[in-house]
């Protein structure tokens, strides 16, 4: 019998040689760590430290979802951070979707060593979002964004119904880590699919004007669609952000010289 998604947080020390380094990774809006599981274990398995919470009002029900803030999205994820900060020489962000959004947030208030982004929200452009906050008194939740997957059979957990009054917190936290974009200076690697139904190229122009002050690489995906770590690019996303996690600690001061493979992709 095939169990259901995993919703439980996600923990690894660090094994590796070297740097101690550290991965912190966040799921996406009305999702779970279910979705980066796999890419969880792929940077345990490179022997980093990894930390990947359940975020507040996640894995549970769409009404636990509605009564939440971002602010408490970010805190989750800010401990987490804080956590492997105390064990680690060095730290990255990563996530998918909202996840993204966080991980860029702690970029631009902790000091990460860089920034790994698959599919990253910024901008919702539906055009009821400006009106979430009246919407919410109202229409309690819309149909669920989840499942946005190419590969067959995959399902990503997420919600059933999407709550009106999170995505209000969704858009005013997007708001918000677009004004803090500049203050982020680490290097930043993003994964974007070439067909994505929830999130659109706006998110894209907001990241690229937004991050002018950090070294931006965006690395296409052909056959996926929003949820690409289970989808069928999923194995390029964990091997490519391996070898970005270990090509800037290589470039780090002290770093050994002369050793591993650039890695190619479309520069931004």
């Amino acid at each position: 019998m095939t169990s259901g998604p995993d919703h439980s947080p996600f923990s690894s020390a660090f094994s590796g040689e070297g740097h101690r380094a550290g991965v912190v990774l966040s799921h996406g809006f009305t999702g779970s760590p279910h979705s980066l599981r796999a890419w969880a274990t792929a940077f345990a398995g490179a022997g980093f430290a990894v930390r990947m919470p359940l975020l507040p009002g996640h894995g549970t029900t769409w009404q636990d979802l509605a009564r939440t803030r971002w602010q408490q999205w970010h805190g989750a994820l800010d401990a987490a951070f804080l956590e492997l900060d105390g064990e680690c020489d060095h730290v990255f962000a990563a996530g998918l979707s909202m996840g993204g959004a966080l991980a860029l947030r702690i970029a631009a208030t902790r000091p990460v060593a860089g920034v790994v982004l698959v599919n990253p929200g910024l901008v919702i452009d539906d055009p009821r979002a400006p009106l979430a906050g009246i919407l919410k008194l109202v229409l309690r939740s819309t149909p669920s964004i989840g499942n946005d997957i190419l590969k067959a059979g995959m399902d990503e957990g997420a919600y059933a119904r999407t709550p009106v009054a999170a995505a209000h917190e969704l858009n005013k936290m997007f708001k918000d880590t677009v004004r803090l974009l500049p203050r982020v200076t680490a290097p930043v690697q993003v994964y974007r699919s070439a067909v994505d139904h929830v999130v659109s190229d706006s998110s894209m122009a907001a990241l690229r004007r937004g991050l002018a002050n950090a070294p931006l690489e965006v690395v296409r995906l052909e056959n996926s669609y929003h949820v690409a770590t289970l989808d069928n690019d999923a194995d390029q996303i964990f091997e490519g952000s391996v070898e970005f996690v270990r090509r800037v600690l290589r470039d780090m001061p002290g770093a050994p010289t002369g050793s591993g493979q650039e890695v190619r992709s479309e520069q931004a």
